[in-house]
């Protein structure tokens, strides 16, 4: 269960005692998710999500990712809301953690995404990234190539516990990178950790969005690179192009991507795929063994980063060279 933090029966009836949403009538951890403690709270006034910011979430940052949620809504993305308590606060403080009551969202997260499900992704994808250009707030990417760099830094040679080898690989690609990042890409709000858990289905229709907690201001093309990497590479680490193409087309109708955007995108992808490859690494090295949390496999991003080293155009992705 991803709960970092126990909350007492006494200490969340006090804490929904302070909203106009009816008593507490039950409560459970959920178990999805790796970097917050969540609850699913029933309450008379029907169901809630409590989220306690843990881990790399900063304080000072929870103003943007709340704020950007009743952005995104007042546009017509589907997401959930913060609850504003009945002096109009949305975050609050609940057992020492900053915390904040979010409405429930209606939907399924799809374990084995088709390609039907990778178009629905692409519209909603494209359509975020328009309703988040007058976004006033600004909140610059903390795992982006300079936090890699210190991210890397922490692990060094540690990385050679998961696999011999790895530390070097990770310092090869970090240096690649460093050389040849992008500077000019159209830059916008992102979500920045758009996996299938955080995109709900209601059959193959995407009923909405959730999980802010990594947005941020930075290259718009950066956060379809993200979704290639989460979405088109099947169990046995492969990668359909089918479903690439069907993301990438879907987009595409909703938001054009520039010829620049296009042309570096495989060096965008092999960005994501270290993003992931060393928190990952740094997770299972680091995670307490008394907190019932799931760490996810480094080496599945290793294979994906093999990949996108190999590619040469936006026609390994499925799509004609503009």
């Amino acid at each position: 269960m991803a709960v970092y933090t126990d909350v007492s029966d006494e200490e969340l009836e006090a804490f929904i005692g302070s909203y106009a949403i009816g008593a507490l009538t039950s409560f459970k951890g959920i178990a999805e998710g790796v970097e917050n403690s969540n609850y699913l709270v029933h309450t008379a006034g029907g169901p809630y999500i409590l989220t306690l910011y843990e881990k790399r979430v900063s304080p000072a940052d929870l103003p943007y990712f709340l704020a950007l949620m009743e952005h995104l809504a007042a546009r017509g993305i589907t997401c959930p809301l913060p609850v504003h308590d009945r002096e109009g606060r949305t975050l609050k403080e609940l057992a020492g953690r900053p915390a904040a009551l979010i409405t429930f969202l209606e939907g399924l997260w799809v374990r084995r995404p088709g390609i039907e499900h990778c178009a629905g992704l692409g519209q909603a994808l494209g359509r975020f990234h328009l309703a988040g250009q007058d976004f006033p707030m600004r909140r610059a990417n903390s795992l982006s190539l300079p936090g890699w760099r210190a991210l890397f830094a922490s692990i060094g040679s540690e990385a050679d516990r998961i696999k011999p080898g790895l530390a070097g690989v990770m310092e090869k690609e970090l240096h690649h990178l460093e050389g040849h990042w992008p500077q000019d890409l159209p830059q916008g709000v992102i979500h920045a950790d758009l996996f299938p858990d955080n995109v709900f289905f209601l059959g193959d229709k995407v009923s909405g969005l959730i999980d802010f907690y990594f947005a941020c201001n930075d290259m718009l093309a950066y956060d379809i690179a993200v979704c290639l990497n989460a979405w088109c590479f099947e169990t046995d680490g492969s990668f359909n192009v089918t479903k690439a193409r069907g993301l990438l087309q879907a987009y595409e109708a909703v938001r054009p991507l520039t010829k620049a955007e296009l042309q570096w995108l495989p060096t965008l992808a092999r960005g994501a795929a270290l993003r992931f490859l060393l928190t990952r690494t740094y997770d299972l090295l680091n995670t307490d063994a008394n907190a019932l949390v799931k760490t996810k496999d480094p080496n599945e991003y290793l294979r994906k980063l093999r990949f996108h080293q190999r590619v040469k155009s936006t026609r390994d992705y499925g799509l004609k060279e503009h």
